[in-house]
């Protein structure tokens, strides 16, 4: 079972917003999905604050990661300014 880190779309017509989930990679993009990591509001109240942008659990992405899980391109971008993506290559350079 190949899983990916990706987006699901929620919200309303023209004002999206989107859950970041581990799914199974052969499942729709709105299908089921394994867990929910976090959430990204691309029209916060405030794009220039990722902290109202972006709310992501750095601890699951990273054992997601630690599981062979790939991140689709979107996804990666998300988790480096969060922090999570470069957590995970500190641990993986630790070993």
């Amino acid at each position: 079972m190949a899983v990916k880190l990706r987006l699901v779309r929620m919200g309303k017509k023209k004002q999206p917003t989107y859950r970041v989930v581990a799914a199974e990679s052969r499942r729709a993009r709105s299908g089921a999905f394994l867990e929910i990591i976090g959430t990204y509001e691309p029209r916060g109240l405030s794009a220039a604050n990722p902290e109202t942008v972006l709310k992501i659990d750095n601890d699951k992405a990273v054992a997601w990661l630690r599981n062979g899980a790939q991140p689709t391109e979107r996804v990666a971008k998300i988790l480096k300014t969060s922090g999570a993506l470069d957590a995970f290559e500190a641990a993986k350079a630790a070993k």
